[in-house]
């Protein structure tokens, strides 16, 4: 008697398709993530190239991060003013309920969106570039790890400008916002400037979601960069990814976060 044919192998379907895909890219974030905390530990790095990066990172994302916090400061100021007056007609605390929400949440979160559309797009446009013209296999055949000489100096520039920017740009827009309190609901600037609403659980909240963004941003772009295949519609495509990868770590970090401050601060 003929042996049974073996059974065919049930097709996959699209649902089944993208989760395997979305595991697959899971685990080779994870392996950038974890090859970045080695390599940043013990490795070395060439003089003056984490300055370079911090430069590239924060000087030049200041003026367009500055402008944009400056905005939405005046924006979240004018609405909040507008629908606090439909209720009370004390403006006394609209700067301190701003200044505990720009601290806490909208500060470090909007400036990490922001990053991640300018730094986000920059670092997998660069690393990608590196990889189609075969610049990363050259790294490689020289016995150097790509995360090692590419990915961890602009993490540890991220880290650190990601924090000094979301200070500056956070200082930006509680001015503005002040500007538009005292120009159009005249709330005096002694009176705006308030601490009250202030604690220790939302300077750490906020402290940890510069950290956590900053981290990110560079991670999940130099990723998206180092998958990059095919020319130049490839890098257009990885750069893409790195955007909307990066802005959505940024979001469910925030979530995680935030969440966790709440069940230990509140």
């Amino acid at each position: 008697m003929s042996a049974e044919p073996h059974a065919m192998e049930r097709p996959q379907g699209p649902a089944e398709a993208a989760a395997r895909r979305v595991l697959a890219d899971a685990r080779e974030l994870q392996g950038v993530f974890l090859r970045t905390l080695y390599w940043t530990a013990k490795g070395r790095r060439e003089p003056g190239e984490v300055a370079r990066q911090c430069f590239e990172v924060g000087y030049r994302s200041a003026f367009f991060l500055s402008v944009t916090m400056g905005f939405i400061g005046m924006i979240l100021v004018f609405q909040s003013g507008l629908q606090l007056l439909r209720v009370v007609p004390d403006l006394t605390l609209l700067g301190a309920t701003f200044l505990e929400l720009l601290v806490r949440d909208l500060g470090p979160t909007i400036a990490a969106m922001m990053l991640a559309t300018r730094v986000g797009a920059g670092i997998a446009a660069e690393i990608g570039s590196m990889v189609v013209t075969e610049q990363v296999d050259a790294l490689r055949m020289c016995g150097v790890d790509p995360v090692d000489h590419l990915v961890v100096p602009r993490f540890i520039a991220s880290v650190i400008m990601t924090a000094a920017l979301v200070m500056f740009s956070g200082l930006v827009s509680f001015a503005a916002g002040g500007a538009t309190a005292w120009f159009v609901f005249d709330v005096q600037p002694l009176t705006y400037i308030n601490f009250s609403l202030l604690d220790r659980g939302d300077l750490i909240t906020g402290l940890l979601k510069c950290v956590a963004y900053g981290a990110a941003i560079p991670i999940v772009s130099g990723w998206c960069g180092l998958t990059t295949r095919g020319g130049s519609e490839g890098v257009g495509s990885a750069t893409t990814s790195a955007v909307v990868n990066s802005s959505l770590a940024v979001i469910m970090l925030d979530l995680v976060i935030s969440g966790a401050g709440f069940v230990v601060f509140v």
